[in-house]
């Protein structure tokens, strides 16, 4: 978990990236600490409803959040189509630099 100046720590689990996560496909419902601002259900195999729920988990989730519905693999095809606010795109760009699975 990285600290930064916005009340909100960015967590990004240290293990992100070696295993994929449980769910993939079909519909998710994600919990209220996440999708507070409204719609929780979400499809994963809608290209937009992915995305978004990557948004979210990332910028407001868990680590064991991060975990659970963002697979590595999906999330680097949708990488650079994704809107993050700087400081967790910042964030998550060193972490997945670190591990060489982006430029």
């Amino acid at each position: 978990m990285a600290a930064t100046r916005f009340s909100r720590p960015v967590e990004i689990p240290d293990d992100f990236g070696d295993r994929p996560a449980a769910v993939r496909t079909g519909r998710v419902t994600l919990p209220n600490r996440i999708a507070w601002s409204g719609q929780g259900e979400y499809d994963l195999d809608d290209p937009n409803d992915r995305r978004r729920v990557c948004e979210l988990v990332m910028t407001e989730g868990t680590e064991d959040d991060v975990r659970t519905y963002i697979d590595p693999d999906i999330l680097l095809g949708i990488w650079d189509t994704m809107w993050l606010a700087p400081h967790v795109r910042e964030q998550w760009t060193a972490h997945l630099r670190s591990r060489d699975l982006v430029p």
